[in-house]
């Protein structure tokens, strides 16, 4: 499993069919990932689950198609 502290500000967020589906802007607890909201369609912040996370190297690797992350993605307050 990955740990979250691999996670870093600014990394590029890639879903498991290598779409980008934004950046880190923070992580929102131990568990949830908050993204950039200037990257997002909808010019709002998402938070997805450090448990999508495949893999981290200079990049956050999803185990999720990109579709079923936006699909699935919480609205952060």
């Amino acid at each position: 499993m990955t740990s979250a502290s691999q996670i870093k500000e600014h990394m590029d967020v890639i879903a498991s069919d290598g779409q980008k589906i934004g950046n880190v802007d923070h992580l929102d607890g131990k568990d949830k990932i908050k993204l950039t909201k200037s990257d997002a369609p909808d010019g709002k912040h998402h938070l997805i689950p450090v448990g999508w996370v495949d893999h981290v190297d200079q990049h956050v690797h999803l185990n999720k198609a990109s579709k079923d992350v936006k699909a699935q993605w919480s609205e952060a307050a």
